[in-house]
């Protein structure tokens, strides 16, 4: 069974600016690869699929310098999530899949290397961040999803 919790941090300055980026990257690669599926489509008939679109992010990072900021498992979250909501409309579950814009709720995803510290979480590329942990995190942790208003989201795998 799923379950997720919500917690909230507390980044440092250096932190939040890196967080700041990673959402930028994100949202650039999203857009990026939404047009690019959009005029792959155009153009011959059929979209790009989740691993068409990991390649492309993976030039993006040797064309632009300041896409590899970003911890890449995030970045590759980003075409997993865009497949995805193609997948969603194709079988009418979901609208069509629309840019991302900097003055809408942003958040990023880290599916693996985190870890409970004492006082806080442990990201990669951003060391311990504090946070503030009421609940006790029962089972295998999933993915950690950070939102700009300092909010995490903690999705975990629980046994039994």
């Amino acid at each position: 069974m799923l379950k997720a919790t919500k917690y909230r941090i507390y980044p440092t300055d250096e932190q939040k600016q890196h967080l700041a980026q990673s959402f930028g990257c994100c949202r650039f690669a999203w857009n990026f690869a939404l047009n690019l599926t959009n005029e792959t489509y155009k153009a011959t008939g059929f979209g790009l699929n989740r691993f068409a679109i990991q390649k492309e992010i993976t030039k993006l990072k040797k064309e632009y310098e300041w896409m590899k900021e970003p911890y890449s498992q995030c970045l590759q979250v980003v075409a997993l999530n865009l497949s995805r909501a193609f997948i969603n409309f194709f079988e009418g579950r979901a609208s069509f899949p629309q840019f991302k814009s900097k003055h809408r709720k942003q958040s990023i995803t880290y599916p693996q290397n985190v870890s409970i510290v004492e006082n806080g979480m442990k990201f990669p590329k951003m060391g311990i961040v504090d946070a503030k942990l009421h609940r006790p995190i029962e089972g295998k942790i999933k993915t950690v999803t950070v939102s700009m208003n300092a909010c995490m989201s903690i999705l975990c795998f629980c046994f039994g």
